[in-house]
């Protein structure tokens, strides 16, 4: 048995529903003759029954479909669905971008070290509602609940090329009450933690005679900075872009609801959460005066 099918068949052996990523860390694509919910609303991803279809909503606990996952996709790295469907949430540390384990907060659980270099603790859900997005005044450091995953040992990271490994053999447990306060405070809609970014070249109006030469292209790189920004700074980015994008708008180039849905479509491609990628919209269209 390899390694992926025997980790893969242990995580399910816990309810802990598995899926498949590319070898990128991003959802395997559709199959061509599934619809995506947004060619299709009316299509329920969660009951769809094609093997590696629409991300997290293919994770599964049933060994065939495991099994033909990992057959399929040979190469991908291994992945968890996490919040209520696993009674999981993750706090994923990334030293990288400021992440660091405070011990006051988070008691010792499962937990895995990552092939970056940080680190995911694994807590019973506590119930209720648990979002995945940053942790609120925490850098660094995102909540992987519901609407979210983690990749899963014995993956390779794509770019540090080290595994994702266990470490300490402890059982997953219940997290401390103020690290379930944490999880659990409602999302703002406006983060106060999230500034612009600097301006550039993408997504500044170009001088001279306020109009916008090229709507389409500017929008295209307002958009591919969202879908090539690094993990941990990809929703400030999201809210950079959607600033930008509000601009174009206000000029009268571009509409609202092709703008709105151009980045939530970037913002799923970067692995955010629908609730994050609407606040960051939001958010940013707020900051320049133009309604979402």
């Amino acid at each position: 048995m390899n390694a992926h099918l025997d980790a893969a068949l242990s995580a399910a052996g816990r309810d802990w529903p598995v899926f498949v990523l590319g070898r990128t860390k991003r959802p395997v694509a559709n199959c061509p003759a599934c619809p995506s919910a947004k060619t299709d609303p009316g299509h329920d991803r969660e009951a769809c029954e094609c093997l590696t279809c629409h991300g997290f909503y293919a994770a599964t606990t049933d060994p065939a479909r495991i099994a033909a996952m990992l057959a399929a996709v040979p190469g991908g790295l291994l992945a968890i669905r996490t919040g209520v469907p696993a009674g999981l949430v993750v706090v994923d540390i990334d030293p990288d971008h400021g992440g660091r384990v405070d011990r006051a907060l988070m008691a010792p659980t499962y937990t895995v070290a990552t092939g970056s270099g940080g680190w995911h603790l694994y807590y019973a859900h506590p119930g209720g509602t648990v979002m995945s997005r940053p942790m609120p005044g925490r850098s660094g450091i995102d909540i992987k609940a519901d609407g979210g995953y983690v990749v899963a040992p014995p993956s390779v990271h794509p770019v540090a090329r080290r595994p994702y490994v266990p470490v300490g053999g402890r059982p997953v447990n219940e997290m401390p009450p103020r690290l379930a306060d944490v999880v659990t405070a409602p999302a703002l809609s406006r983060p106060p933690q999230i500034t612009a970014p600097r301006p550039t070249d993408a997504d500044r109006p170009p001088s001279g005679g306020g109009g916008i030469s090229s709507p389409a292209a500017l929008l295209a790189a307002n958009l591919r900075r969202v879908t090539t920004a690094p993990e941990g700074r990809r929703r400030t980015t999201l809210y950079g872009a959607a600033r930008g994008v509000a601009r174009i708008v206000a000029s009268g180039a571009l509409d609202t609801a092709t703008a709105v849905a151009a980045l939530t479509d970037a913002g799923r491609q970067a692995q955010q959460t629908d609730r994050d990628i609407r606040a960051a919209i939001v958010g940013g269209f707020t900051a320049e005066g133009v309604p979402a």
